[in-house]
């Protein structure tokens, strides 16, 4: 999926719980980032910075293949 800013996405589970980041932090994602809209405000290299603005949350990193556009 090429993203681009402005996407409304959510996250892949599977791909998600299973990377390097998760077996670097909690692996407990919030199930918002997987129910709810977010949108893509940056991105750098193979990264996009996510603001899911549905609930109060910090915004977040992903790898673009760990996305898939929200229907």
């Amino acid at each position: 999926m090429a993203v681009k800013r402005g996407d409304i996405v959510k996250a892949v589970r599977a791909k998600l719980e299973n990377s390097l980041e998760a077996q670097a932090s909690d692996d407990r994602f919030p199930s918002y980032l997987f129910e709810t809209k977010g949108e893509v405000v940056d991105l750098r290299g193979d990264y996009a910075f996510v603001k899911f603005g549905h609930v109060p949350t910090p915004n977040i990193w992903l790898r673009v293949d760990q996305l898939e556009p929200f229907e």
